[in-house]
């Protein structure tokens, strides 16, 4: 029993998890992992709005700082992003997600840690129903959350596609309008000009 369930737990050594926080109009949110030399950290991120209606695409600002306290990546003005580093030490490294540079509306950001789990194989509780009970909830909560991030995208992106078919529409009638036009002055030029012709 206690084999199958370390390979359970082999399975699942790399792990991704979801996570969706809404930053305040000015804010920021900071989150923390603790990485050894020479790992890797990806994150993967969304920023959208809990409007439904709302096909507005906002952007944030995302940095990363080392345990050093050093800025090893920094981005501006993002919707989106998919963003890797390498440790260059061992420690807690801090990735920040910022609204501070506007104030209009709250910010929904929906984000993806892709990292690595350090499983101990000798861990006295790892054979443990418990342990695999609170693992496999763990994971559970993780497969939700990232359907939440689904959810966020799919919503973005179809705001966007609606947004980008009103603004179509509307210029297809301003198009049909200008055309109606033009065709009404050319019609009344015309007719002027063979009345004048004609009087001649």
């Amino acid at each position: 029993m206690k084999s199958l369930f370390v390979s359970l737990f082999l399975f699942f050594i790399s792990s991704i998890s979801a996570h969706n926080v809404l930053i305040a109009p000015y804010g920021k949110q900071c989150f923390y992992e603790s990485l050894n030399k020479n790992d890797e950290l990806a994150i993967s991120f969304q920023v959208g709005s809990r409007n439904p209606y709302n096909s507005e695409q906002y952007t944030i600002d995302f940095y990363i700082n080392s345990p050093q306290g050093q800025t090893v990546l920094k981005k501006t003005g993002l919707d989106h992003g998919d963003e890797t580093i390498t440790a260059t030490s061992s420690g807690k490294y801090s990735y920040c997600f910022s609204n501070e540079r506007t104030g209009v509306v709250d910010l929904d950001v929906s984000f993806n840690i892709h990292g690595v789990v350090y499983v101990d194989v000798n861990d006295p509780k790892l054979g443990t129903l418990d342990y695999a009970i609170q693992k496999l909830s763990q994971l559970t909560d993780d497969v939700r959350a990232e359907q939440g991030y689904l959810v966020i995208r799919e919503r973005t992106h179809r705001n966007t596609a609606e947004s980008t078919n009103s603004r179509v529409k509307w210029w297809s009638v301003f198009q049909i309008f200008v055309v109606a036009a033009n065709s009404i002055f050319q019609i009344y030029y015309l007719r002027r000009f063979f009345e004048v012709q004609s009087v001649v």
